[in-house]
């Protein structure tokens, strides 16, 4: 009997300390040798799980609408710019339908959000009960861009930890499974979608002059995701470090886990309220 995907999420999981520089990129040594290893058989895993993917998510999203499970899912996309958290977000969550979903792109903070505490604008954003939330960059931007920018001293970034730590222990309480996820990507695959933008004119909307300032501190921010990920990553709040060089891998990895993770919740299509044989005849008195 096949353990993929199973084997895959557990070497995607991080547990205890990590060395971004350690973990490929690209295809790992470790990839299963049951998991597709091309763009086309990963295309036709997608497909194949489309289906089960869908009816769990109207079960989640019925179930919840009726009362009967408070369940929902919260998945967390980081990663340097051009990762590919959009396609994530395109490819993956798109096999879903939307009203079952809430998707929503953190930016630089409002005046507003600026007043508040750096979790607050989170809270306003998280999914309720039946619903699959992605969050397109998150809280974790408060402990890597304040890092490495220094927009915050290092004490306050300290204080941030634990905070993160407890937050994502309530979400947890409150039924929602949280799932973060960076999208690592390499130097050398970077540059080449950076360039991809400049050269064409349908991408120039992408790109940033920012993103060659963030992309000379790449050294930088990559220690800055390893503390992130060493301090917050817990068994309720677990981190996965996907290699992100090639789309279809990552966006596979992305897929696998929320299959696996609807399915631990198993909803439940909810029970009708009322009494279907007598709303048949009901019905069936109106030919």
């Amino acid at each position: 009997m096949s353990e993929y995907p199973q084997n895959l999420l557990a070497q995607l999981r991080v547990v205890g300390e990590v060395d971004l520089s350690q973990r490929a990129t690209g295809e790992p040594d470790w990839w299963p040798k049951d998991a597709p290893r091309s763009k086309r058989k990963a295309a036709k895993r997608l497909e194949a799980i489309a289906a089960e993917l869908t009816e769990l998510q109207e079960r989640l999203f019925a179930s919840a609408l009726h009362g009967q499970l408070r369940d929902s899912l919260l998945l967390v996309l980081q990663g340097m710019d051009t990762a590919g958290k959009g396609g994530i977000v395109r490819h993956v969550m798109g096999l879903f339908d939307p009203q079952g979903v809430d998707h929503h792109a953190f930016k630089a903070p409002t005046d507003e959000e600026q007043a508040h505490d750096f979790l607050w604008r989170v809270q306003q954003r998280l999914p309720g009960p039946g619903i699959i939330g992605v969050f397109d960059r998150s809280h974790y931007e408060d402990v890597l861009i304040h890092r490495v920018q220094k927009l915050s001293s290092t004490q306050q970034i300290e204080a941030r930890y634990p905070k993160i730590v407890d937050f994502e222990h309530a979400l947890h309480e409150r039924g929602i499974h949280l799932h973060k996820v960076m999208l690592h990507i390499g130097p050398a695959e970077q540059y080449a979608r950076l360039s991809e933008r400049l050269d064409r004119e349908d991408k120039h909307w992408k790109y940033s002059p920012a993103d060659v300032e963030d992309r000379l501190l790449f050294a930088e921010y990559q220690r800055a995701y390893e503390l992130a990920i060493e301090r917050t990553a817990t068994v309720d709040a677990p981190w996965y470090v996907i290699p992100a060089d090639q789309k279809w891998r990552a966006r596979l990895c992305v897929a696998e886990l929320l299959l696996h993770t609807l399915r631990e919740i198993d909803p439940l299509w909810p029970k009708a309220d009322f009494d279907v044989a007598a709303e048949r005849k009901r019905l069936d008195a109106t030919k």
